[in-house]
């Protein structure tokens, strides 16, 4: 039976700055976006002397190892230190993005995956000039399977010259490579494994706490936001002890992580990646001698669901698996254990992580995130009611009549294909949202809460539809890259919602509250009040939207 709720997904350079001849032309390029140009910048880090460049409007350095070699006898386990180098060494181009499926990733002219993949960029306003400017480090999405910090509607270049903020990205290990875990199975060698992609992301935060001065940042100032994936990704650091110091404010976006995997449910998949490779729990040493691609296989057919468990259809597949109804990883998936060390505790169950009571949040969701799942399913966009109730019906069962009538109750004036929308949306994303906003609402630091609304005019192929303010719509938005053709699209009101949610964002790395030119200020979130923005064109601020569904919902999860 098919899933009927399947994914598809000019500047001051500082006094100290070098200024270096321009870049050497290459015939074979033509210019692009996020192009690095001339004149060069040199810099010293730790490590070694970097030459950078130019890019919308920023200095942009690309390609940094901020780690040494995950591969062979080092894989499965905490990235080693950065190998220092001799020389200046190039950082014009994108570094490797994650070992991962064919198709994804998206950075313009990025090299081939990689199993070596610990590289970083930063944009910055100036160079060793004295700054204390805010850090804004981004976590990629594509869940914990695919993506990389080179996404060109990442570029930082033009945020970080518009709001005077340093940019960072990061790529790190990816899927198996990155989450297996072998801690029961491996012994003390691999007791980092299961968490080997969060601790390089720690790793980046570290070069970050010992080089970013250089770069005119602030360490003692830093925002780790992300994405979808980078959502949880970014939860996941709110509850890590190695993490803890090395950034002050969060923001989650369109994806939470309540708990992660458990160590048995690691361990079996564990025992299934090893069967397929004709290896038993005695042979983990083995591992380390694997072809790269050959790992990355049994990951994929992991995920269609033949190492030995069926999956759930989405709900497995899916790293951020709807709530009330299913919340924790399925087989074949990867994803954060919580291994009792480096991950102690689930980072929001039953409560949010105490490790972050005084770390300011800012996380919100998309009100039509469900499009973007559904855009290789034409068929979803024509259903009337009947098709509706069946597909409703093989993800919420017995619950699938009380959900539709609520539904038709709260969005009486609707099609079943508008339904249909905010059904999957609050099931994927929106009711984590209210949970995590919810629980951390209950610390001293305050939690900001967003609704992007914005519409985009993308396309969907095979429909009549478009993506409205669909998931990852709001990514190039949020970085002022409105004008890189993506997910975005191209409508009215486009620059004036990029100016408001990017002004949003950098006002929040610099001071932990939310302000944009020209729009509302933007009240604290707590469960009395329910204050939510409602970031679009001309922003403003709602109190508990679509507040019957929500409480449905969290009458539903006590219920079950």
């Amino acid at each position: 039976m098919t899933d009927p709720f399947s994914r598809r997904v000019l500047l001051r350079t500082g006094a100290a700055a070098v200024a270096a001849p321009w870049l050497p032309a290459r015939a074979a390029d033509a210019p692009w976006y996020t192009q690095t140009v001339g004149p060069v910048v040199e810099v010293e880090t730790e490590h070694g002397r970097l030459r950078g460049g130019h890019g919308r409007g920023a200095l942009a350095f690309k390609g940094i190892p901020y780690a040494g070699s995950v591969s062979g006898k080092n894989r499965f386990k905490a990235p080693p230190p950065v190998t220092p180098w001799t020389g200046v060494r190039d950082a014009t181009r994108l570094g490797p993005p994650a070992l991962q499926p064919a198709g994804t990733s998206y950075g313009e002219h990025e090299p081939a995956y990689s199993e070596d993949c610990l590289v970083l960029n930063v944009w910055t306003p100036a160079v060793k000039d004295g700054g204390k400017r805010p850090v804004m480090v981004f976590c990629h999405g594509g869940g914990f399977e695919s993506g990389s910090g080179g996404h060109r509607v990442q570029d930082g270049g033009r945020l970080a010259s518009t709001y005077d903020v340093v940019v960072v990205t990061m790529n790190h290990r990816l899927g198996l490579l990155g989450y297996l875990y072998l801690g029961e199975l491996g012994g003390a060698q691999y007791a980092d494994s299961g968490n080997q992609g969060m601790l390089d992301i720690v790793a980046s935060l570290n070069w970050v706490k010992q080089n970013i001065a250089t770069f005119g940042g602030d360490p003692g100032n830093v925002f780790v936001f992300g994405e979808s994936g980078g959502g949880l990704k970014t939860c996941t650091l709110m509850a890590m002890p190695t993490a803890h110091g090395l950034f002050h404010k969060a923001g989650i976006q369109s994806g939470t992580m309540l708990r992660g995997y458990s160590k048995d449910m690691a361990t079996e998949n564990a025992r299934r990646v090893l069967a397929g490779l004709d290896l038993g729990p005695q042979d983990v040493g083995k591992l380390a001698d694997v072809p790269a691609d050959k790992l990355l296989a049994i990951q994929l057919a992991g995920s269609k669901g033949p190492l030995g468990t069926p999956t759930k259809g989405w709900l497995a597949s899916h790293p951020n698996p709807p709530s009330p109804l299913y919340d924790d990883f399925g087989p074949g998936d990867w994803g954060p254990v919580v291994d009792g060390t480096v991950l102690p505790r689930a980072p929001f169950a039953p409560d949010a992580t105490p490790l972050s009571a005084d770390m300011p949040l800012l996380i919100g969701n998309a009100r039509d995130e469900a499009t973007l799942f559904e855009m290789g399913n034409p068929d979803f966009f024509r259903m009337d009611d009947a098709a509706l109730k069946a597909r409703a019906h093989q993800v919420l069962g017995p619950l699938t009549d009380r959900v539709l009538a609520e539904y038709e109750k709260t969005r009486p004036k609707v099609t079943a294909v508008e339904r249909g929308i905010a059904i999957e949306t609050a099931i994927r994303m929106g009711n984590h949202t209210v949970i995590v906003a919810d629980r951390k609402s209950q610390q001293p630091a305050p939690v900001y809460r967003y609704r992007n609304d914005y519409e985009s005019n993308h396309p969907i192929a095979g429909t009549d539809w478009t993506l409205r303010a669909g998931h990852a719509t709001d990514i190039a938005i949020t970085f002022y890259n409105y004008d890189i053709p993506d997910l975005q699209g191209n409508g009215p009101g486009l620059a004036e919602a990029s100016k408001a949610m990017s002004g949003y964002f950098a006002s929040f790395a610099r001071s932990g509250v939310p302000s944009a030119a020209g729009q509302p200020a933007w009240p604290r979130y707590d469960t009395a009040r329910r204050a939510v923005m409602l970031l679009n064109s001309q922003c403003r601020v709602a109190d508990d939207p679509d507040g019957e569904e929500r409480a449905f919902w969290q009458s539903s999860a006590k219920a079950g």
